[in-house]
């Protein structure tokens, strides 16, 4: 699995005229947002010119620069990698802390970025890639993909707490409802699979908090139709086509 794939373009028009902040977001630099930002604070040139007006667009045969450093499309790279703990998800960390990418290092010269984030205590599956355009399709909170976590409490789980998980808790941001929650071992009710489309922060500790548990330990064991199968922790892969062509068309709701 750490053979390199070439995957497959979707179909482009180099004609076609784009949004420079996709262009940006597609050619690995950051995402689309970002771009924005970027943009307005003048460090971005399109055929020599400086462009500071938000939706301006591009074609791929004009040149953009980025910080005078001339912008290429990179060819798309997906990498799947099982979080171990003590690990945090950012590009860089200005505490020193060990970061993700120490781990994704050698995967591929293009600069690749988690996709969501994931506590530095919180293990399990996360998505690291340069396709800003899927990056923002799987984390904006109008496409919210299905996640599923192993939590392991300090103690038993009640199943009063479980139905009132699916029925709807009310923390301090609003009301969060769980998909599914079920016990994850026959004989250990201190474990709990639960599945949820939520991307607010720190979610699922916040549900158990409220109920008067401690998460011991938590894996996601599923993030947008991904597994960690056969994956060990700290270790990574390239997703195969299909997962890839699965994600661009949105399956795994």
């Amino acid at each position: 699995m750490k053979k390199r794939i070439e995957y497959k373009e979707e179909n482009i028009d180099p004609n076609e005229p784009i949004r420079l902040n996709k262009f940006l977001a597609n050619a690995g630099i950051c995402s689309r947002r970002e771009a924005d930002t970027f943009i307005q604070a003048g460090v971005v040139t399109v055929n020599g010119e400086v462009v500071t007006e938000l939706g301006t667009k591009v074609v791929r045969t004009d040149e953009v620069k980025f910080h005078d450093q001339p912008v290429r499309l990179e060819k798309k790279v997906y990498v799947l990698l099982n979080k171990p703990k003590d690990y945090v998800t950012t590009s860089d960390d200005p505490q020193q802390r060990k970061t993700v990418m120490d781990l994704v290092k050698n995967a591929c010269p293009e600069r690749i970025y988690p996709v969501g984030r994931l506590d530095r205590n919180t293990t399990g599956v996360l998505l690291l890639t340069n396709d800003g355009d899927l990056a923002s399709k799987l984390t904006h909170p109008k496409f919210l993909k299905k996640k599923v976590y192993h939590v392991f409490l300090d103690k038993n789980v009640t199943a009063h707490d479980m139905t009132q998980i699916v029925e709807g808790i009310t923390l301090d941001d609003g009301e969060i409802k769980a998909d599914a929650v079920e016990y994850a071992s026959e004989t250990d009710k201190s474990q709990v699979g639960i599945e949820l489309h939520s991307g607010k922060n720190r979610i699922v500790r916040r549900i158990f908090e409220s109920l008067g548990y401690k998460v011991v330990k938590l894996d996601r064991v599923q993030f947008a139709g991904l597994t960690k199968k056969n994956v060990r922790r700290g270790d990574w892969r390239f997703l195969t086509e299909k997962e890839v062509e699965m994600l661009r068309m949105g399956a795994f709701e």
